[in-house]
């Protein structure tokens, strides 16, 4: 994952009312939430700034009406947002003609949404062919490339199935494949497996990270359960009444959440199975012995770290490379509780 964005939003706004460019550019700064409702304005969008890096999967997440799918909604333009810019390869994406805008949206982005909305009357292979033939392209090229999506996902052998013969889950891994039938660069996902059973979402994400693991897409991915954030982010974005409460990686918001919204979301989870060896390595902290990868949780270390007497282990990258050491007492308080 590079550090350069593919998608950059600075203090975005979206509101919805009458004249929201007009009220957005008299409004006092720090109007809340609930003030602009009182003056007949909702904050869909509330002075939101994120960057999206190349190849990082980025979950927001929050409750019904908290902003998180007309946030994404203004990251591809479907929503024309009120203030602020929105830029996705380095260009603005409000600048754009709507032949561009058009262009970028079936040659970068691929749009997957919990309504799988299927073609009743087109097979599988058909579904999936369908946005490379609004494209286009040749018969035989489509063909060849639903295919292999069609492998891709795991739906070998159901190319002329109709969608009333799949389950829930085909279903969806069908519209997965259709959006990744024109090889997007940015990948936008609204809770495409709430809908499904708890044994079909688990499956579904399994595939998902599998996926996600081949091709290494810019992801924004919108749920509003935590522990599918949890298991699926690089970053997570925590929102409420339109803006973000907080956004950083899965281990820091639980250990250090920002906003009390925030620890309501986290106090009931197992903080040792979401951190890190390497989030809680310390490069001033010396330590000697055998070290822990970094991508390592504190529950997958608890026998190690109860049976170890060294005050700190060492924590080592991908590369092999020592960041830090681990501070044994602070895993096992994280592990078994404060004393």
């Amino acid at each position: 994952m590079s550090d350069a964005p593919v998608i950059s939003a600075h203090n975005v706004w979206k509101l919805f009312g009458t004249d929201p460019e007009g009220y957005l550019a008299k409004m006092p700064q720090g109007r809340s939430y609930s003030d602009i409702q009182a003056d007949g304005y909702i904050a869909g969008v509330k002075d939101v700034s994120v960057e999206v890096a190349k190849g990082e999967m980025l979950v927001i997440m929050g409750l019904s009406g908290s902003g998180k799918s007309t946030l994404v909604r203004c990251f591809s333009r479907l929503h024309e947002i009120t203030g602020g810019t929105i830029e996705v390869d380095g260009q603005d994406i409000m600048a754009l003609n709507e032949k561009q805008l058009i262009e970028m949206r079936r040659s970068k982005m691929g749009m997957v949404f919990q309504s799988f909305g299927l073609l009743p009357h087109r097979t599988v292979l058909e579904n999936i062919a369908f946005p490379l033939e609004m494209r286009g392209q040749d018969k035989h090229d489509r063909r060849e490339r639903a295919l292999e999506v069609i492998k891709l996902v795991g739906l070998d052998g159901r190319e002329d199935y109709f969608p009333r013969e799949l389950s829930g889950g085909q279903q969806q891994r069908v519209g997965i494949a259709r959006s990744l039938a024109i090889e997007p660069d940015i990948w936008f996902l609204d809770e495409p497996f709430s809908a499904l059973d708890p044994l079909i979402r688990r499956e579904m994400q399994d595939e998902f990270l599998r996926l996600q693991a081949m091709l290494n897409k810019t992801i924004v991915f919108i749920t509003h359960d935590f522990d599918e954030a949890l298991r699926l982010a690089d970053r997570i974005a925590i929102m409420k009444d339109g803006a973000v409460e907080q956004c950083d990686t899965p281990d820091k918001i639980v250990l250090n959440p920002a906003t009390p919204y925030v620890a309501k979301f986290t106090e009931e989870i197992d903080k040792a199975r979401v951190v890190h060896a390497g989030t809680l390595a310390r490069p001033d902290l010396a330590a000697n012995g055998d070290p822990i990868p970094a991508g390592t949780t504190i529950h997958e270390l608890a026998r190690q770290l109860v049976d170890d007497d060294r005050e700190a282990l060492p924590v080592v990258s991908k590369d092999g490379v020592i960041i830090g050491g681990l501070d044994r007492r602070q895993a096992l308080d994280i592990l078994l509780g404060a004393a």
